[in-house]
């Protein structure tokens, strides 16, 4: 009960705003062809808290920005997010998201992937109506970083472990949306270069540690509730930071070394991994080190303005270490 009355509470001061991030991302394919109006209606009907929409309208709001440049801004970020998960889904061959059959699962590669670049289109053109350089600058680094993560993914060794990678890999996929929504929002607002530079640290801190709960919701969820296999990562190969904490403890562990060997593995083999990996404290020890980003956050919030806003955006910082989806 403790996960939704924080959601519901950090959507308070901004719920209809939020309707409006809504209306605005369906409004995108008006006047294109009607099936990119069904594809869109489907993906941003098939889940998603709006969380990073709700961070950008939050810090917008603490700071003082223009409330429809700031919906203009959230609907960009959660298209920029939503493309990236159709590409997401195809390259990894995914048919379910959150239990919903995903886009690729219903259209062709071809189709697929020029609907993502639609909707990446569409988020660029949204960056571009807030009217500032600035947020267009960021908006175009975020998506090369994020694009650069995905294939330096692709073209890196499975198995690989390493703390460097790992945090790369995690600030590429989710911690750079996270700034991005806190920045651009303070540059939207009449925010010095100093506030600034607090809200880009608070975006990156709370989007290290949302990753690193996904990585651990990964291993403790279960697959009815996730969408996904349990311990996907780990099943193609892609070391998250319960497995090095695990590594790092028991690094002659027959299972996890013939993973990291590239070697073939069995479903008993890989079970019984995910089950060592799960009894371990590797779990709590990931948790703790996303709740020190949390505390980060937490922190360099109490020193910003104090509003309904601010208030909320630490309800929503919180709910992060504490939510099981």
């Amino acid at each position: 009960m403790k996960n939704q009355l924080n959601q519901v509470n950090f959507f308070i001061p901004i719920q209809n705003r939020i309707l409006l991030v809504e209306e605005k991302m369906r409004e995108q394919p008006d006047g294109h062809h009607p099936d990119l109006f069904s594809a869109l209606g489907h993906l941003l009907a098939s889940g998603g808290k709006r969380v990073r929409p709700a961070v950008a309208l939050l810090t917008g709001g603490m700071y003082g920005a223009d409330q429809d440049r700031l919906v203009t801004l959230g609907a960009a970020i959660e298209l920029l997010h939503t493309a990236t998960l159709v590409h997401d889904d195809l390259i990894d061959g995914a048919l379910f998201r959150r239990g919903i059959a995903t886009l690729n699962a219903r259209w062709s590669p071809a189709a697929t992937v020029l609907t993502g670049d639609y909707v990446f289109a569409r988020a660029a053109k949204l960056a571009a109506e807030t009217d500032s350089i600035e947020v267009m600058h960021l908006f175009s680094e975020t998506l090369a970083t994020i694009v650069n993560g995905e294939l330096t993914q692709m073209f890196t060794r499975r198995g690989m472990v390493s703390r460097e990678d790992y945090y790369q890999r995690i600030y590429a996929k989710t911690a750079s949306m996270f700034e991005l929504a806190t920045t651009a929002a303070a540059l939207l607002s009449p925010a010095n270069d100093e506030v600034i530079g607090v809200a880009h640290q608070i975006g990156n801190d709370i989007g290290m540690a949302f990753q690193i709960v996904d990585d651990v919701l990964d291993f403790t969820g279960e697959q009815t509730t996730v969408g996904k296999p349990v311990a996907s990562d780990l099943r193609q190969g892609l070391i998250t930071l319960p497995t090095l904490y695990y590594f790092e403890a028991h690094p002659e562990d027959p299972d996890l070394r013939a993973l990291l060997d590239g070697q073939y593995y069995s479903e008993e083999r890989i079970e019984r991994l995910v089950g060592d990996i799960r009894k371990s404290g590797s779990i709590d020890q990931s948790m703790d080190e996303a709740r020190k980003y949390i505390q980060c956050a937490l922190d360099s919030l109490q020193q910003q303005p104090e509003c309904s806003e601010r208030y909320a955006l630490e309800d929503l910082t919180r709910y992060i270490v504490e939510r099981t989806l």
